[in-house]
């Protein structure tokens, strides 16, 4: 969770900023002669092109976001028998998944937790919390480490990128041709860009950035039924299961979870359905029935 969540907020922020900031110097080079029209072709080029700067921008810097947010240590050395376990693990599942061996480390965390980035399937970092390698069963870890090596494998951070660029993209298009109606049509400005472009383009930025969530969310949940089945591969259905219904039982355990984990709750997944549509995981109830069947 803590991978979306850092993907998530780095490429929003620098969508809002470039938006903003273009604005603000007129480069919105798109409007018709007339001040009515709009160049269509040469306004969804420009959101195009910072549309996927974006969250191609994320994507690059996912690996440092994810070690900075999470103050995880890499394992280079390793110094316990444990730290030796977890490196030859990865080494075998990514072997076994034809990548690359990912860099690998651990984050200071009570809560079961793990996750996977990287810009490509090659240069990628797997980490685990220091809480999941205490309470887990040797087997439930690897397990655990199959599911994040299958997001590696399948490059899901890889596709989520190009998801998030397009919606971007339409997000960008249509909050200017909403921005752009408002002004000449409801406030009849006929001399360039008003005042009421620029609010009606600010918020329906926000208001269409939240139904693009809704998507990127959807691609999330089903990638984790994707990661689960490619954790069963490599670990075994049974190891996969096990390791689901470890973090179910955890759910009920009362630990102080980070607000970047809570804003995504894996506890509250499923408890209604609208704030179902914004989560980034299934419910773990879903997930294990899907591996049984």
């Amino acid at each position: 969770m803590m991978r979306i969540l850092l993907f998530l907020a780095t490429n929003l922020a620098v969508l809002f900023i470039a938006s903003i900031t273009l604005s603000l110097f007129g480069f919105n080079g798109f409007m018709a002669a007339n001040g009515i029209d709009l160049d269509l072709q040469q306004l969804l080029v420009f959101c195009g092109v910072f549309g996927f700067a974006g969250s191609l921008f994320s994507l690059f810097i996912s690996k440092w976001m994810a070690k900075m947010g999470t103050r995880t240590e890499i394992i280079n050395q390793p110094r316990t028998r444990h730290e030796q376990w977890l490196l030859q693990t990865v080494e075998q599942l990514s072997r076994e998944a034809g990548i690359k061996m990912p860099e690998v480390g651990i984050f200071p965390a009570y809560e079961a937790n793990a996750f996977a980035t990287g810009w490509n399937k090659n240069d990628a970092l797997v980490a685990v919390s220091q809480g999941l390698l205490e309470r887990f069963s040797p087997d439930e870890v690897r397990a655990v480490l199959a599911h994040e090596i299958g997001h590696v494998a399948n490059g899901d951070m890889v596709t989520l990128a190009l998801i998030q660029g397009v919606v971007n993209t339409f997000v960008m298009f249509f909050a200017r041709i909403i921005g752009n109606f408002v002004d000449k049509v409801i406030f009849k400005n006929e001399e360039g860009q008003g005042v009421a472009f620029y609010i009606a383009t600010i918020v329906a930025e926000l208001v269409l950035g939240i139904l693009a969530t809704i998507i990127v969310m959807w691609f999330s949940r089903w990638r984790e039924f994707r990661a689960d089945a490619a954790g069963a591969r490599l670990a075994g259905n049974t190891a996969m299961i096990h390791a689901l219904q470890r973090l179910r039982a955890e759910q009920d355990v009362p630990v102080h979870m980070p607000d970047s984990l809570t804003a995504f709750g894996i506890n509250s997944a499923g408890k209604n359905r609208l704030a179902g549509l914004f989560l980034s995981h299934p419910p773990l109830e879903e997930r294990i029935e899907a591996l049984s069947r």
